[in-house]
């Protein structure tokens, strides 16, 4: 006997140019009975691109316990469900792990749509290693806390993927040349969008760069890992 419950999707979004929405997440969202949306007006701006007019709920880090327990109720009475962010894969530093668990939990399917993400984007062109690579998200905004990260990574060969604002990446670099050294990085800020940019060079060519002009929108850092004997 077939499930009676919903599914839950998890569909990945363009992270800035549309013509990377998949044919499937289109279907996808044209086929769900509710979207849960982190910003569901930036959400709105991509559905009404592609004339997709179903529901749209919100969902994120501030009610997502409460919110989790009416999309749980709407999925357990057969309602399929796609949980959206607002660009790119959900859960990548984004919310959704809460919903996901609970779906776990309560043995509610649970399926991956595949497309952009900003991690993988920058990863595909930075030319350093990516045989291993680890994701940190964002960085601790206090310097001390982000230190100690940072010397928790120091000693480790994968190439280090973060994101950050654009506000305190010149101090984040600088904190990551104290602490790692001048390695080799790249700085990708706007990936697919107009102003698409790629910065190549180690620590301190990438930070005189960005210091003189600063940096404007979404920005992914990644640097070199350890090498032995270093």
């Amino acid at each position: 006997m077939g499930s009676d419950k919903g599914t839950l999707y998890i569909v990945s979004t363009p992270i800035g140019n549309l013509e990377d929405m998949t044919l499937r997440a289109l279907r996808i969202l044209k086929e769900a009975g509710l979207i849960a949306a982190e910003d569901t007006r930036q959400t709105q701006k991509l559905l009404n691109h592609y004339g997709i007019h179903n529901p749209l709920t919100s969902y994120h880090g501030y009610n997502k316990e409460e919110k989790a327990e009416i999309l749980l109720q709407r999925l357990k009475e057969g309602t399929s469900v796609a949980l959206v962010c607002d660009a790119g894969t959900p859960l990548i530093s984004d919310p959704g792990l809460y919903l996901i668990r609970r779906c776990i939990q309560e043995g509610i399917p649970t399926v991956p749509i595949p497309g952009a993400s900003a991690v993988l984007c920058a990863l595909s062109v930075a030319g350093l290693p990516t045989d291993a690579f680890l994701f940190e998200g964002f960085l601790p905004r206090k310097r001390g806390k982000r230190l100690k990260t940072l010397e928790s990574l120091k000693t480790l060969p994968h190439t280090l993927i973060f994101f950050e604002s654009p506000f305190r990446v010149v101090q984040t670099l600088k904190d990551c040349l104290e602490v790692l050294g001048d390695r080799p990085m790249v700085l990708a800020r706007e990936l697919t969008k107009v102003f698409e940019e790629v910065i190549r060079g180690r620590i301190t060519g990438v930070i005189e760069r960005i210091a003189k002009k600063g940096v404007k929108g979404e920005v992914t850092l990644l640097i070199e890992g350890a090498r032995r004997g270093r």
